[in-house]
């Protein structure tokens, strides 16, 4: 589970968010473009934009339910 203590600081703030577990499996950014990007210097995601659709919204919780390491967090601030 996601853990908000130990997100990455690029994260921009609000409800989602990854933390420090990403490998960057690539699949956050399959579902949801908009919302999550590859963080060059050490190959792991954040978010770099909140979900302000549905749709996005949608395709958000979808690479949460789908991440294998379980790094994607939904009770940010």
């Amino acid at each position: 589970m996601a853990d908000f203590k130990f997100r990455h600081p690029e994260n921009v703030p609000g409800k989602f968010y990854v933390d420090s577990q990403c490998i960057y499996c690539g699949l956050c950014d399959e579902f949801a473009p908009m919302v999550f990007r590859k963080r060059d210097e050490d190959e792991s995601a954040f978010v770099f934009h909140q979900p302000t659709t549905s749709e996005e919204l949608r395709l958000a919780m979808e690479a949460v339910e789908g991440c294998p390491y379980d790094c994607i967090g939904t009770d940010g601030q």
